[in-house]
């Protein structure tokens, strides 16, 4: 028996509103944060990091999201100029210029981020450049409180 089934008009995409995204996963916070780092948008060259906040509900854009960064310098120290604060613009996005991380002993080079929003939980997470790495795209999608 051959069934034939026709489908007129349907859409293989959801409505926006029923879009998720995957929330970012956590990572540990460390011993080095420090809250009020300054805000800005850069603190060194050598890697710049572009994205954008988003709510894992509807992939919605966080306008105004706070942004802050720190990691270790290239000998693997923390130093308060490697640290930033920053707020999403109004299409959640992003863009932190900072040096490459350093190493130090039993850590991969990583750059710490932790991302705040209004009725979402906080997010605290590290991202890992390869050593050669200059640029790293990645949007930071938060979980509704």
């Amino acid at each position: 028996m051959l069934v034939v089934v026709l489908l007129i008009g349907a859409s293989t995409t959801a409505p926006a509103q029923d879009r998720a995204c995957t929330p970012t996963a956590p990572d540990m916070l460390g011993p080095f944060y420090k809250p009020n780092a300054p805000e800005r948008s850069r603190t060194g060259t050598g890697i710049v990091v572009t994205g954008a906040v988003r709510s894992a509900k509807g992939c919605a854009a966080l306008p105004g999201a706070r942004v802050e960064w720190w990691s270790a310098d290239e000998r693997g120290e923390y130093r308060d100029d490697l640290r930033a604060t920053q707020h999403a613009d109004a299409q959640g996005r992003f863009t932190y210029e900072t040096v490459s991380p350093g190493r130090y002993p039993g850590r991969p080079p990583h750059l710490h981020v932790r991302v705040t929003a209004p009725n979402h939980k906080p997010l605290i997470t590290q991202l890992y450049p390869h050593p050669t790495q200059r640029a790293i795209t990645t949007d930071f999608i938060l979980t509704s409180d």
